[in-house]
């Protein structure tokens, strides 16, 4: 090898190793994914097509449809039909500092991936030196004087591990596999992010029309006292009268504390989630009625539903890992060859540094293998064995419990609407006892008391009407959360590249 008028000129084997490299077998197991499952249902019952009809009219009261194995849009949370939930969506994917951790994580990752690769190549080091000593005379014979003598140096190292057990190309694949399951980790944290979003805003809107619900009966029950007082009056009614509308106008005040406390807690929460401080924030103002229920609901199957959540491709990512170290342990069982080499020029002159007869070089080659290491190699891949059996059991877990999250929110959404429906019939029954209780008192036909209950049962049913409808908007984000969020159909920088090519959940 030599330094020749500024070029390098590398001998013919380096590109020798390059060939050894990629055709080396490499041990361990060849990594294949879990077998999907082959159900063709979540819950023991057959899915109905649609939840029961509530009989309520308006937003919020429809029948849901079951469409079994069809896709969810990207942006699911449109489906809700909300400009200001859009808004809160967009700007916390956009502000949210735990998205800007996870993607920062995920190129981490990736640089971790390109540092090992580099491991394929010859390892080429430059060195330079100038050194100026003086000699001892008497080195050369007795009596001859001391001189000084200058040596100039350039020299290039080279050294090249044979992966010949595949090793390194077994912690590359580690490395991929560590990538990706910190994509799925992003892409979990943006489905979080959306659906916490979605379901905060849900319960602003609920707990404003809670509010609202209240200051109706605080009205109501103003108008009752009016009354009573003015037949205080007339004579009709007692001071006892008095103090016990008073009482109840009271109790139905000291309910609106708590609410307001909920909403603006709710109110908090979307700043932070957005990426705001509370102080920063816009005022948000929304009821239940922003809201349009999706009518159509997508329900994959669970064979892919095992590729779609973002939980279960992490682990199987995790599977993958441990898989490939189990390859690393092995290799770290077995020889390695080694080639390391040098050329360059040396000169005491140097302005002849660089002139072929001042060329130098050395190329050596080592085998190494393991003699006894007291035992420590066997349990390192004993130990990477046990680590890949976990892996493998964390996943299975990681898909039932994805089915049972799938099950509980399809079944919650069908009680859902037959407990809308049973609030409804219990609100209007409520409220016409109230009007008939409210006449009866005002002709003295029954006591306060009487009043106080009918009173009472119409605002709890008002309330539990309102929560009843929110619990419809809440579990069907919740769906949208269990099927994964259509992460796949999202054109972001979220999700590596090599997902979008061809089907990504293949």
């Amino acid at each position: 090898m030599s330094i020749n008028r500024g070029r390098i000129e590398l001998p013919p084997w380096t590109g020798a190793v390059t060939v050894l490299a990629l055709s080396a077998c490499a041990v361990g197991p060849n990594y294949h994914p879990p077998a999907r499952p082959t159900l063709d249902g979540y819950t023991a019952q057959a899915l109905p097509a649609q939840t029961v009809s509530t009989g309520v009219s308006g937003r919020g009261g429809e029948a849901q449809r079951f469409d079994v194995g069809r896709d969810l849009p990207g942006e699911w949370w449109t489906l809700f039909g909300s400009a200001k939930l859009d808004a809160l969506i967009e700007q916390a994917m956009r502000s949210y500092p735990d998205i800007a951790a996870q993607q920062a994580a995920l190129r981490e990752a990736r640089e971790n991936v390109r540092a090992e690769e580099g491991s394929f190549l010859p390892q080429l080091q430059g060195t330079g030196n100038a050194e100026r000593f003086q000699e001892s005379g008497a080195e050369v014979f007795p009596g001859f004087p001391s001189f000084i003598t200058n040596i100039f140096n350039a020299q290039v190292n080279v050294s090249y591990t044979f992966d010949i057990f595949g090793k390194e190309r077994r912690t590359v694949e580690a490395l991929l596999a560590q990538a990706l399951q910190q994509n799925f980790v992003l892409e979990a944290s943006y489905l979080t992010l959306t659906s916490n979003v979605a379901s905060t805003a849900v319960q602003l809107a609920s707990v404003s029309d809670q509010i609202a619900a209240t200051h109706e009966i605080i009205a109501i029950e103003e108008s009752q006292l009016s009354l009573v007082q003015r037949r205080f009056q007339l004579g009709s009614q007692t001071r006892a009268d008095i103090l016990q509308q008073q009482s109840n106008l009271a109790a139905v005040r000291a309910t609106l504390p708590p609410l307001q406390q909920q909403l603006e807690q709710a109110e908090h929460q979307l700043a932070v989630l957005t990426g705001r401080s509370p102080r920063e924030a816009d005022r948000v103002e929304l009821q239940l009625s922003d809201l349009t229920l999706p009518q159509n609901l997508p329900v994959s199957l669970p064979s892919s539903l095992v590729a779609q959540r973002p939980d279960v491709r992490e682990q199987a990512a995790v599977v993958h890992q441990m898989s490939a170290k189990i390859g690393v342990a092995t290799a770290n069982m077995l020889p390695q060859l080694s080639l390391t080499g040098s050329f360059g020029n040396a000169t005491v002159d140097a302005g002849s540094l660089f002139e072929p007869s001042s060329g130098i070089w050395s190329i050596a080659g080592g085998l190494s293998a393991p003699l006894f290491q007291g035992g420590t190699l066997r349990a390192e891949r004993r130990a990477a064995i046990a680590a890949y059996d976990q892996a493998l059991a964390q996943y299975r877990l990681t898909v039932l419990q994805a089915f049972q999250n799938v099950a509980d929110t399809l079944t919650a959404l069908e009680n859902d609407a037959q407990s809308l429906r049973a609030q409804r019939d219990a609100l209007e029954a409520a409220q016409a006892s109230l009007h008939l209780t409210q006449e009866q008192y005002a002709v003295g036909a029954v006591d306060s008391v009487t009043l106080l209950s009918a009173q009472q049962s119409y605002q709890q049913a008002r309330i539990n009407y309102v929560r009843a409808l929110a619990s419809r908007y809440t579990d069907t984000v919740t769906l949208f959360q269990a099927l994964g969020g259509a992460w796949w159909h999202r054109e972001d920088a979220g999700t590596l590249p090599a997902l979008r090519q061809g089907d990504p959940r293949g």
